[in-house]
């Protein structure tokens, strides 16, 4: 749970990031996610993988706004150096209780690894080059700013009641139309912001790229308030939800991860 000392402001920022590097599809996605006293809202914007792009939609959500923590969904060391191994927490998550039910992190030593390790370091230093990242506070910290890595599919799966029910295509997106029909999104909001209003609605976020964006920003969330599960080692930590949010079937899975 939160620790003394780290409890969210009154108002404050967090930011999520879908790492992507089409450079045609728009298939990269920032959140930017802000609170005050009343009320929660959030800013998204969507872009191909052009660098001057990705830098433009990049500063323009983080703007002037401190951001209390950032989680980036891709394989992320605190150096930022290359990862090119099959990491612990990859191999946490692909164990057959797990994997068979929610879907597994791809090993960053793959084509695929490699390319998005390279791209979650770019977007991780255009966070860091911002200037506006707070030190890190959290307990699993992997650099001296608030920086985390994110892996949505896994954190929305480990809030389902039941994946194993007809969610075997387009996992993700299905799991979070889950979250959001059953309300666990809602809760995990209030949990985290208790007393404010939400000025949208899970239900308007429809495309990939974004929901997984806000998904990362509610992970970074987490971050902040130093309340959340994880699974890693010095080669890096995965984010998700925190314990008392975890469906029954996981629990016994995650408890001996943190």
């Amino acid at each position: 749970m939160a620790e003394d000392g780290l409890m969210l402001p009154e108002s404050g920022s967090v930011l999520g990031v879908d790492v992507g590097w089409s450079l045609k599809q728009r298939s990269s996605a920032v959140c930017r996610l802000d609170w005050d006293g009343e009320s929660v809202q959030w800013t998204i914007r969507r872009f191909t993988g052009q660098t001057e792009l990705r830098e433009a939609a990049m500063a323009e959500v983080i703007g002037s706004h401190p951001l209390l923590a950032a989680a980036l969904d891709g394989p992320l060391r605190g150096d930022l150096a290359v990862v090119d191994r099959y990491r612990g927490c990859e191999k946490a998550l692909s164990v057959k209780p797990i994997a068979g039910r929610i879907s597994q992190p791809g090993s960053s030593r793959s084509p695929v690894g490699r390319l998005l390790n390279h791209h979650t370091n770019e977007f991780a230093r255009l966070v860091i080059d911002s200037g506006r990242l707070r030190a890190a506070s959290h307990a699993h910290a992997i650099h001296p700013l608030a920086l985390a890595e994110a892996f949505p599919t896994s954190f929305l799966g480990l809030l389902h009641p039941d994946p194993e029910k007809g969610l075997r295509v387009r996992r993700s997106d299905r799991y979070y139309e889950a979250a959001v029909a059953d309300g666990v999104l809602d809760r995990l909001l209030g949990h985290h912001l208790p007393g404010r209003k939400l000025e949208q609605s899970f239900e308007t976020v429809t495309n990939h790229d974004d929901s997984a964006a806000l998904v990362c920003a509610i992970t970074a969330l987490g971050v902040a308030r130093n309340d959340y599960t994880t699974v890693g080692d010095d080669d890096g930590w995965i984010i998700l939800p925190p314990a008392d949010f975890i469906a029954d079937w996981a629990r016994p899975l995650v408890a001996d991860w943190n």
